[in-house]
């Protein structure tokens, strides 16, 4: 989930504009272009002269910033016609970096061409894009320097008949990472357009996932994970390992479901949870809502299709990749949760890690996980329903929580998580929160709530030990990195 501190104001719906497979051939290539390079060194140089809010404060620095500038222009307007649906973007560009020159090289407003650059109506696979912005990037820098991208969209049939259809999502845009300045030499898989620099705020109309980067560092972790806890993967679990393009087709789709999810269902408090400072395993909740909305609506998908299949009809391609993929999403969610979520970054109120926790501990009290004789195993017969009804136990949560008051919701979602997870032996949560702060501001509640108030199981600290460098090894990671 994003760090994002500005509130995200949804937009309409863009209309797809029409583009040839000739126009978009034009890309091809383009990361070899003398120009795109030229750019590329030339980004890099200058954000060694922003400082955070990407300004060029010393002046003895202005000159040659100057110069810089005038090579990213200059680089902008040279690979332009290899983008001509990005004419309008391209051209506003080049403007807001001239302005910015011509101010002084203060804080950047890149306003103007963030406005023009729409990717949403663009859902063409294999469609690539230039992209050049000062932003930060999330789970990389929080400075807000000079970065630039060649992107290529990831849309195939399946996923635009899903979109189409009862998964509507207007704003989502799936990508793969082709070449990127340094800011993105990290962790981050968004391109958000809140984290660009920028006068006022205007309404948002998409946002787009680094697919590549996901099913990259998934099939990494998950090589090394299973190979470590001895987990025998089915076939088709296993094929995910081998196969970078089957696994960034499951995340899209897992993705265009979880993003669509944050502003449906039966919502007790602002799904995004900007404005709000209330304990972190609330977080652990919504996004864990989010990706189990997306594992049931996959197996409903799946068994509605094998129901077909059953009864002798025949699919159409897009019917059958939608059932393949909607079982392999089923995978995705549990592995990436369990190995990698649970046991990567911090211990510092770290609301992912806590969603991973949550499901395996849950997986295992249900019977349908177990780690025996140092094996990890699945009885996959009963796997589906069982994460299923962690689903719906959120989901009740969140339906009776419409009618309490926000901190009586707190402590009903602290008893589900804790009824599940160990909680920290020194919480003062799971001793009883004392009464003049129960009778207190919301404030008192989360003052309390421990760094670390659920800590890693025994299973967890010991796998953690093994897949740290595995995990380290995944910052950057792309397609053509994963081997």
């Amino acid at each position: 989930m994003s760090n994002i501190t500005i509130d995200p104001i949804v937009g309409e719906p863009e209309v797809l504009e029409d583009v040839t497979p000739e126009q978009i051939a034009l890309a091809d290539g383009v990361e070899n272009d003398p120009s795109w390079l030229r750019l590329k060194e030339s980004a890099t140089k200058l954000q060694s002269l922003q400082v955070k809010d990407g300004s060029v404060p010393v002046e003895a620095d202005k000159a040659e910033a100057s110069a810089l500038v005038d090579a990213i222009v200059e680089s902008v307007a040279a690979l332009a016609p290899r983008f001509p649906h990005e004419a309008a973007y391209l051209t506003a560009l080049q403007a807001d970096f001239r302005k910015w020159q011509a101010a002084g090289l203060e804080v950047p407003d890149f306003l103007d061409s963030l406005v023009e650059f729409q990717p949403q109506r663009h859902r063409i696979d294999g469609i690539r894009h230039l992209v050049v912005f000062p932003m930060y990037t999330q789970n990389g820098s929080l400075d807000r320097h000079v970065e630039a991208l060649v992107v290529e969209t990831i849309w195939p049939e399946f996923i635009a008949a899903l979109e189409a259809g009862d998964y509507g999502n207007k704003l989502f845009v799936s990508l793969r990472l082709v070449d990127f300045t340094p800011g993105y030499d990290t962790n981050s898989a968004v391109l958000f357009p809140e984290t660009v620099a920028m006068r006022e705020i205007p309404p948002f109309t998409w946002g787009a996932i680094f697919q590549d980067r996901e099913a990259a560092r998934y099939r990494k972790v998950v090589r090394a994970a299973s190979d470590i806890t001895k987990l025998e993967l089915p076939a088709d679990a296993a094929e995910m390992l081998t196969d970078q393009e089957l696994t960034e087709r499951t995340f899209v789709m897992w993705d265009i479901i979880h993003d669509r999810t944050h502003m449906r269902g039966d919502l007790p408090f602002d799904p995004f949870m900007i404005k709000q400072r209330m304990p972190f395993f609330l977080y652990s909740l919504e996004e864990l809502r989010c990706d189990l909305t997306a594992f049931r609506e996959s197996v409903k998908i799946q068994r509605g299709l094998d129901a077909r299949l059953a009864k002798g009809e025949e699919l159409t391609d897009v019917e059958e990749q939608m059932r393949s993929t909607g079982k392999l999403v089923q995978y995705a969610v549990i592995f990436d949760r369990i190995f990698r979520f649970a046991i990567t970054g911090s211990r510092v109120r770290n609301y992912d890690g806590l969603g991973g926790q949550l499901l395996f501990a849950w997986l295992h009290k249900k019977h349908v996980l177990e780690w025996r004789d140092v094996e990890l195993s699945f009885d996959w017969d009963k796997v589906a329903d069982a994460v299923v009804e962690l689903g719906d136990a959120i989901d009740l949560l969140y339906w009776e929580s419409i009618d309490r008051p926000k901190t009586v919701h707190w402590l009903k979602a602290y008893e589900l998580v804790s009824s599940v997870v160990t909680p920290n032996p020194a919480s003062v949560w799971a001793e009883g929160l004392p009464r003049e702060v129960l009778a207190g501001p919301p404030k008192g509640y989360t003052d309390l709530v421990m760094d670390d108030e659920f800590p890693l199981s025994m299973f967890f600290e010991a796998l953690d030990k093994k897949m740290k460098p595995v995990i380290e090894s995944t910052v950057g990671i792309t397609a053509k990195t994963e081997v």
